[in-house]
């Protein structure tokens, strides 16, 4: 068994065109757009480095400078606001490069699609034998009581010795075939471990309503399957089909259930209900989004 250094990197995949909010993602990542005052992206970087990460590698695809230049500095921006006294504006806007350091990789079409992709993108930046984290670019989480999601996912693939973690919840059995469906081993040793997962099934076909979402703790040996698995459903590379592999090859795979809530910005539906979601965590804004919610709907 493998014990595995500290987690010092994630890859966050925001390489999709966003074609359900099109025409805002015409010229603009969806990962862009915004949850109040900050974009989708931010969330996911400040998750991550409250996580322990220090190295964020962004898989982008071309036209997506916007988002470099966001986690870049802005200096006639930073002059603007010193300039016109607006100390605590500024104290942000320069915050935002120091987050983390940033490389980014662009996914190339000659590569399959799918959710498992970025990993072929980003895998030279992964040495040999490293674990680290992997994201998808439009999955949220809060957390309120309890460690970061991403942080709980790096505790148990320590604690347990794992190839792979994924984070899992627990959805309404009529929402189970927009994501992947986790089955538990019997008599696992560690009651999380996976059997198997299936992507997008019908929910008379789904093992459970454990659905995949869009935090992963990874060992190098998720990189090295991932050159090896072949396309699956609707001809993509799927992180489920890598990690099947893995399960059936005898690695330790766990789908660990988590204290907080996955939110997702997937279609302008759930985004908005995210928006919402944040929006009532902030003390700020609690009281006059519900008295505002209460006037609409009477």
């Amino acid at each position: 068994m493998k014990n595995y250094k500290k987690v010092t990197k994630a890859i966050i995949t925001a390489a999709g065109y966003g074609t359900r909010f099109l025409p805002a993602t015409k010229n603009q990542p969806k990962e862009m757009l915004p949850i109040i005052d900050k974009p989708i992206i931010h969330y996911l970087v400040e998750e991550a480095v409250d996580s322990g990460i220090e190295t964020i590698i962004l898989v982008t695809r071309a036209g997506n400078n916007i988002m470099e230049d966001y986690f870049d500095n802005r200096s006639d921006l930073e002059y603007t606001l010193e300039k016109n006294g607006k100390t605590a504006a500024l104290k942000i806007v320069q915050d935002i490069p120091q987050m983390a350091n940033f490389i980014y990789v662009r996914q190339k079409k000659h590569l399959p699609y799918g959710n498992g992709t970025p990993l072929l993108v980003a895998k030279d930046l992964i040495d040999p034998g490293e674990a680290f984290v992997y994201m998808f670019g439009d999955d949220l989480t809060i957390c309120r009581d309890a460690p970061p999601i991403t942080k709980q996912l790096i505790d148990v693939f320590h604690e347990q010795n794992a190839t792979a973690v994924l984070g899992v919840q627990e959805v309404p059995w009529d929402e189970i075939n927009r994501y992947a469906s986790i089955k538990y081993k019997e008599n696992a040793g560690y009651k999380y471990e996976i059997e198997k997962g299936i992507e997008k099934v019908q929910k008379e076909n789904a093992p459970s309503n454990m659905a995949q979402f869009g935090r992963f703790v990874f060992s190098y040996d998720v990189i090295e399957a991932a050159q090896s698995t072949s396309t699956g459903k609707d001809g993509e590379l799927w992180i489920i089909d890598i990690l099947n592999q893995l399960a059936a090859e005898g690695k330790k795979v766990i789908a660990q259930p988590i204290d907080g809530e996955w939110l997702t910005t997937g279609d302008p539906l759930r985004y908005l209900k995210t928006t919402l979601k944040f929006a009532m965590e902030r003390e700020d804004l609690r009281d006059e989004i519900r008295d505002f919610i209460k006037k609409e709907i009477q």
